[in-house]
């Protein structure tokens, strides 16, 4: 039993930092803008499925990896810059407005994905042999490691920018009071996006950490993006601390259900959980900056 334990632990952890990053870049979008980015889940898809482009094209996975991760930031770049900067001009466009254009762009990219590469299911190799591990009592695949690893580097990445650097504590100025912001000569437009490309890095690096364990194709990004979605949901959206909690704790909820209730059900438990937040816990585990409902 202890080790049965062991090993859906670090199965739930391996899938809880991939949620926390996807959460991230929620929380992200929904501080420089309050509204929901739907296509988050699609950067997840791009990250991987550009990255078994780049290594079919003969790149090793050092050279394809990052610039995978690249190609993500430019499309989320184009995302807000073609399809809701315009929208945003003049404070037309209201909260809802923005998350039906994230909508269409996730089923337009979606759908753009089909055309470029196909419906196939893909794999990437793994960036360190496939060997496994026994640690603790579980059995662990070296790639695991590289999940936590490089989630874990991000997000003290992504905490060291918002809170050293002075483009970082533009974006948490313009988070917190636009008008102020731009009145001390913020490019509020230039937050917006920054914030786009920062969440594209962030799901393109999901993607392509988790690629090698779950394989990649053109639609992976529905599920991992509605679990994303759960995670900032479960830790408060708005929150990046927590956004890593709830998407570690959603990956733990899933890992230990699967195992001991049954894996027909994986799934499922993370809209039960984001349900029963909605309802008993609103504001989440730390608790939403903001308490707008969308």
């Amino acid at each position: 039993m202890g080790a049965n334990w062991m090993q859906f632990v670090a199965g739930g952890l391996t899938a809880g930092a991939v949620y926390a990053l996807v959460a991230l870049g929620f929380s992200i979008v929904y501080h420089a803008s309050h509204a929901i980015n739907f296509a988050q889940g699609e950067f997840v898809m791009i990250g991987g499925m550009g990255a078994v482009s780049l290594v079919a094209l003969g790149l090793p996975l050092w050279a394809a990896v990052p610039l995978a991760v690249a190609g993500a930031m430019l499309v989320g770049l184009l995302v807000q810059r073609l399809a809701l900067e315009p929208a945003q001009a003049g404070g037309q466009a209201d909260v809802v407005t923005l998350i039906i254009i994230t909508i269409g762009v996730a089923l337009f990219l979606r759908g753009l994905a089909q055309l470029v590469w196909d419906k196939g299911i893909h794999s990437l190799p793994a960036f360190t042999g496939s060997e496994p591990m026994h640690l603790g009592g579980a059995t662990v695949m070296p790639q695991s490691l590289w999940v936590l690893g490089g989630s874990a580097v991000a997000v003290l990445a992504l905490g060291w920018f918002f809170n050293r650097t002075l483009l970082g504590k533009a974006m948490r100025a313009t988070a917190i009071n636009p008008l102020a912001a731009r009145l001390m000569g913020i490019s509020t437009r230039g937050v917006m996006r920054l914030s786009f490309v920062l969440a594209a890095a962030l799901g393109a690096l999901g993607g392509v950490l988790t690629a090698p364990i779950t394989l990649t194709s053109y639609d992976v990004g529905v599920m991992l993006g509605l679990k994303g979605f759960a995670a900032a949901i479960l830790g408060g959206l708005g929150s990046f601390g927590g956004a890593v909690a709830g998407g570690l704790l959603l990956g733990l909820i899933e890992g230990l259900g699967a195992g001991f209730v049954s894996s027909a059900y994986k799934d499922v438990i993370a809209f039960v959980v984001i349900l029963a937040v909605l309802f008993f816990l609103p504001g989440g585990l730390v608790g939403a900056r903001g308490s707008e409902r969308v």
